[in-house]
């Protein structure tokens, strides 16, 4: 492949490898990547099709073949020998194509002894890494890594990176290359009919930060037809000097009789070859949809063709829209925040929104707190995944009609991305300044258990999210203009089963922009002490009080609620009080919610006490007999 770049000529890529399997009758419920060991004459069959249809560049069928990916169908043990042996497959194909039907094919002499070369195919691992996920860049170079030793085993020439939509994941698989070897990468990302990624970069960024990341060619592929990419294509070749690649779907599929079919004809495909050729495009070829058909019009219709080179003026990426702002200092974001920069101690009462329509439920036991001197009042988003008002129209309700300040939770679990991001620039704008970021329930804890979710990105990756908001971009790179001036909190579960997980989810927190932290109820101030000492995190934290007020309730929190662990010994003395009366038994709770406080207090820089069914009085009476409130 090496020759490939030096050459200064348009070469043609091979077409989809999935589409022709799935005519040929394979499901597509099954591994394609498993089909290179158990029907190994089928693939390389379809990669001798594209040789005789003029491909110069034969793609392995390994796209989904990572151990991410493969491990849904139990085959992650498998990736090196899938990979190996798909890489093995295109060779053989490429080397039966010299001795017979590279005459056919007409393919130009340039070929260093008349081979089609042969380029490893790697595309995104179906997760969601760090900054938006919780898999790490170092997890993901890794897995990676594995697939690329595979390929190189079987004999690769170089590498393909395609259908990328996340930068960060493209630059991993590019890392795990380069590591193993110094072979040729072509990397590609994929955009959408407004033409930007999915997460909203813009063309030109892309192709900047791909050539920063040392590809060798850059492009596009796949999720759209060639009309969209080729404005895409169009701004990049503005930014860059490096050669250009094309691999667009047969245009957008359109469902015909339970079918998806892709109408884009090898003729049209090969009109806009030609295009893509004069904007500066060196390697074409087709993705979904495309057959060997596509790639023979093509072929034909740019063998005579050279690429052109359009004036190249790299844009001034100090001065560009994607330059960070500086973030407004978080003393001035709130009065919440201005409390947290000072160190002063805090307090805040989390209260339930209602399964109603009735502001009351929530606007009057806000103003009770507010008379009381509470901080804020932090609102929750249907726990337990039982529908209830918004928490963010509930904290719009009660900062318009109460002149509190409210903390919002806000889930990842409801909406994707765009709608997360909507959200957030809307409650700036109208004037929310503090959320705890959590990822949400799962509905299988509510009473729709069918219903779908979304998860995005999980928590994490919403606190990236955030941050970058609070920096005047949004996760494609693109400016919002003025900063948002968020506060933003996250939760931690200093009790979990797997403490190492918790430990490292918290870092990535921290590392991700968090202001602070609020821990689930406390029960166990050793448990907190020690979680806190493992981390040593330098954000404040806020501990979570929970009042116990029966029996009953004390038994769900030990029983029913996930990341919750009551000592044996507190239910025990709820079981004695509870023998006595209810009121002996909420004075129980009370004096063990004490407890708690006092023995958090150095080590915490304030609380926040949860009012049981939005009865505050409960929780302003631990507040007040604790001394952190004036008593009434």
């Amino acid at each position: 492949m090496k020759s490939l770049l030096q050459d200064n000529r348009v070469h043609v890529f091979d077409g989809a490898m999935g589409t022709l399997l799935y005519s040929r009758g394979v499901f597509v419920n099954v591994c394609y990547d498993e089909l290179n060991l158990s029907r190994p004459e089928l693939v390389r069959g379809i990669h001798e099709e594209y040789i005789n249809a003029g491909a110069e560049i034969l793609e392995t069928n390994t796209f989904g073949a990572n151990p991410v990916k493969l491990s849904s169908f139990g085959l992650e043990d498998r990736t090196e020998e899938i990979n190996e042996q798909a890489a093995r497959l295109a060779v053989e194909a490429s080397s039966k194509a010299e001795v017979s039907e590279l005459t056919k094919a007409n393919v130009p002499e340039y070929f260093s002894g008349g081979t089609v070369a042969v380029a490893g195919a790697l595309g995104p691992l179906g997760i969601r890494i760090e900054p938006w996920g919780p898999t790490s860049l170092d997890e993901a170079e890794a897995y990676f890594a594995r697939q690329v030793d595979g390929l190189l085993e079987g004999g690769v020439d170089g590498f393909v990176l395609e259908t990328f939509s996340d930068i960060s994941e493209l630059q991993c698989a590019l890392r795990a290359i380069r590591v193993a070897c110094e072979l040729p990468v072509i990397a590609q990302m994929t955009v959408g009919p407004d033409g930007k990624t999915s997460f909203g970069t813009e063309p030109a960024h892309l192709a900047q930060a791909m050539e920063d990341s040392g590809a060798d060619v850059i492009g596009l592929n796949c999720s759209v037809g060639p009309a969209v990419m080729l404005d895409a294509l169009e701004d990049m070749a503005e930014v860059t000097q490096l050669p250009l690649s094309a691999q667009p779907n047969a245009g957008l599929p359109r469902k015909v009789r339970d079918r998806k079919i892709y109408l884009a004809s090898p003729e049209y495909m090969a009109q806009y070859a030609r295009r893509m050729i004069d904007v500066g495009v060196r390697f074409v070829g087709g993705c979904c949809g495309t057959t060997p058909d596509h790639t023979r019009r093509m072929r034909d219709s740019v063998a005579a063709l050279q690429p052109k080179h359009p004036v190249v003026t790299i844009r001034d990426r100090a001065n560009s829209s994607h330059s960070v702002i500086n973030s407004v200092p978080l003393e001035g974001r709130s009065a919440w925040g201005r409390k947290l920069a000072r160190g002063e101690q805090i307090a805040s009462v989390e209260i339930i929104p209602p399964h109603s329509w009735d502001a009351s439920a929530v606007t009057s036991p806000a103003r009770e707190l507010k008379v009381s001197g509470v901080d804020a009042v932090s609102i929750v988003e249907s726990p337990r995944s039982r529908s209830r008002m918004g928490a963010l129209s509930a904290a719009l309700i009660v900062e318009r009609e109460v002149g509190i300040e409210t903390i919002v939770h806000y889930t990842c679990r409801d909406k994707n991305m765009l709608g997360m991001i909507s959200d957030l620039l809307g409650a700036a704008a109208a004037g929310i300044r503090n959320v705890l970021v959590v990822s949400g329930d799962p509905p299988v804890m509510g009473p729709y258990p069918d219903t779908t979710v979304v998860f995005d990105i999980d928590s994490i990756g919403l606190t990236n999210v955030v941050q970058g908001l609070n920096q005047g971009i949004d996760p494609g790179g693109n400016t919002i203009g003025a900063p948002t001036e968020f506060v933003q909190g996250v939760a931690i579960n200093h009790g979990a089963v797997d403490q190492e997980r918790e430990r490292s989810r918290f870092k990535y927190k921290i590392e991700a922009g968090a202001n602070f932290a609020i821990t689930q109820p406390v029960f166990s101030p050793e448990a907190l002490e020690q979680f806190l000492d493992a981390t040593t995190p330098e954000i404040p934290i806020v501990a979570g009080i929970w009042p116990l007020t029966t029996l009953r309730n004390v038994e769900f929190l030990a029983n029913e609620v996930p990341g919750v662990h009551v000592p044996t010994e507190l239910v025990d003395r709820m079981k004695r009080a509870q023998l006595s009366g209810a009121d002996a038994a909420l004075e129980e709770g009370i004096a063990i919610a004490l407890e708690m406080i006092n023995a958090t207090q150095g080590f915490v820089q304030g609380f926040q006490l949860t009012a049981p069914n939005r009865k505050v009085q409960v929780a302003l009476k631990v507040l007040r007999e604790s001394g952190i409130l004036a008593t009434a």
